[in-house]
């Protein structure tokens, strides 16, 4: 089955949202505990806005059902939704800055088909049609694998705090082309 992108809307967020969830939720589980879990779609896990608004993130379809999302940004934030920046997004200069691999789910019924993969292609060429020569991303543990293979190297593990005092375990990888 083709696996297709295309631009996320404002629109697919309902739909984007439900699927981060059932992502999460269906793929985390050898790696957080349930309250890890709960927590980070409460307090991280969601749809950045600024990236569908910079035309910058992507559902990935097949046969028309959005089976997994994800995108890059010009922008500094690493991770997270909208639920989780309090702060002004500042734009990278492409020239010594990487550019941003953010907000990767995919729907458990389609995982390890390639979703993952395409999506990640299609994110990279557009950074690099942008001018944009490395990447970075805050990687969950069930996505390091994954980026892994793709070329990204671990960075740093942050244990991200969360406001109901849950840490969060993250990998801060990087890709130079």
């Amino acid at each position: 089955m083709p696996i297709t992108t295309r631009p996320a809307t404002f629109d697919d967020i309902p739909q984007l949202n439900e699927l981060i969830a059932l992502s999460v939720r269906g793929l985390s589980t050898d790696y957080y505990t349930p309250n890890q879990i709960e927590s980070a779609i409460k307090y991280v896990f969601g749809v950045d806005t600024q990236l569908i608004t910079d035309g910058t993130y992507f559902v990935a379809q097949i046969d028309n059902t959005i089976v997994g999302c994800g995108g890059w940004s010009k922008r500094n934030t690493l991770y997270g939704g909208d639920q989780h920046k309090e702060i002004e997004d500042p734009l990278l200069d492409p020239t010594h800055d990487a550019a941003r691999i953010r907000a990767f789910f995919v729907h458990p019924d389609y995982a390890r088909q390639g979703v993952g993969r395409h999506i990640i292609n299609v994110c990279e060429t557009a950074a690099k049609n942008n001018g944009f020569k490395s990447f970075e991303l805050g990687a969950t543990l069930p996505g390091v694998p994954l980026y892994s293979v793709m070329g990204y190297g671990a960075i740093e593990r942050i244990n991200a705090p969360l406001p109901d005092g849950e840490l969060l375990g993250i990998v801060k990888m990087r890709k130079t082309t």
